[in-house]
């Protein structure tokens, strides 16, 4: 089976890989797609003169670890997802971009956040934020325990971009029967001000109308998608505060939380937030994060 609108996930052999393969063998069978393991082979850099015998002796030792990364990893899967179709591969090179060329093709990355040998960099989030910033798809960090029962959570920000988190959000909720807890979090500070049409007034909003306001956006930030799921129970919280601490609040005790890779910040012309960085990192569940017009799940 190709690897082409599967979900592909990364493994390296650390506890946190293994459970990520979990998700994604439940995400793939959720969706109804096949799912793709791979194991990034790095060669070392041998000393001058150590030999062709010794090469060839650490390219078959490297191949032969990536052989029992994968047959592990395949065998955790079938365990969490018996019926999914299931594909792997041992590549060598860089594993961030051999990831993010696997994404051109894949319907969802899955990582877990932190790792050994060749995933090192997610212990601090780095790869992680790379990936999440340059792939084609949408990309899950498993952080975190999900919870089966819990609501899917998702941050709506109010921009355009934002569109395809919210799109993938219901999406996930639909097919897993789950709630979806929509989340927009505002300040004075992050709210653009209006200037007032008649000079004479004091500039400055009636007591309560921010959060009318901010409260009209979730709204209508939701109400295209959510005609098209009927069968989705939506919360709506409109919080005041800042913005990721209240997100990784909300999230306590669900089963996945959403973000888009930007929103509609100062800092737009960031790929990856600091937000999503932020949450990346410090999440209770695991996170997915959705770029414009990435969702094909």
């Amino acid at each position: 089976m190709e690897p082409s609108n599967a979900v592909v996930v990364g493994v390296d052999g650390s506890a946190s890989s293994y459970s990520a393969v979990e998700q994604a063998a439940r995400e793939a069978a959720l969706h109804g797609v096949g799912l793709h393991i791979v194991t990034a082979v790095t060669m070392v850099t041998l000393p001058a003169g150590a030999g062709l015998r010794t090469y060839e002796a650490v390219r078959d030792a490297m191949y032969e670890g990536a052989e029992r990364h994968l047959t592990q990893a395949e065998s955790r899967a079938r365990a969490a997802a018996p019926g999914v179709r299931i594909s792997n591969s041992a590549p060598a090179g860089e594993p961030v971009r051999m990831l993010v060329e696997l994404s051109r093709s894949a319907s969802m990355i899955v990582v877990g956040h932190r790792g050994l040998g060749e995933f090192t960099g997610l212990l601090l989030g780095s790869v992680a934020s790379h990936l999440a910033a340059h792939a084609h798809c949408p990309v899950m960090v498993l952080r975190g325990t999900p919870n089966p029962s819990g609501p899917v959570v998702v941050g709506v920000d109010g921009s355009p971009a934002n569109s395809s988190a919210i799109a993938f959000a219901f999406a996930e909720a639909s097919l897993a029967g789950a709630d979806l807890r929509a989340v927009h979090v505002w300040s004075e500070w992050s709210v653009p001000p209006t200037p007032p049409r008649d000079k004479s007034p004091a500039y400055a909003k009636k007591p309560g109308e921010l959060k009318d306001e901010e409260e009209a956006l979730l709204a209508e930030a939701l109400a295209g998608t959510g005609e098209k799921y009927p069968d989705v129970q939506v919360e709506r919280r409109t919080l005041r505060g800042r913005t990721r601490q209240e997100l990784m609040s909300a999230a306590e005790g669900a089963r996945l939380l959403v973000v888009g890779a930007r929103g509609r910040g100062g800092f737009a012309g960031m790929l990856l937030g600091s937000v999503s960085q932020a949450l990346l990192r410090h999440a209770p569940c695991p996170v997915a994060v959705v770029k414009q017009d990435t969702p094909r799940l």
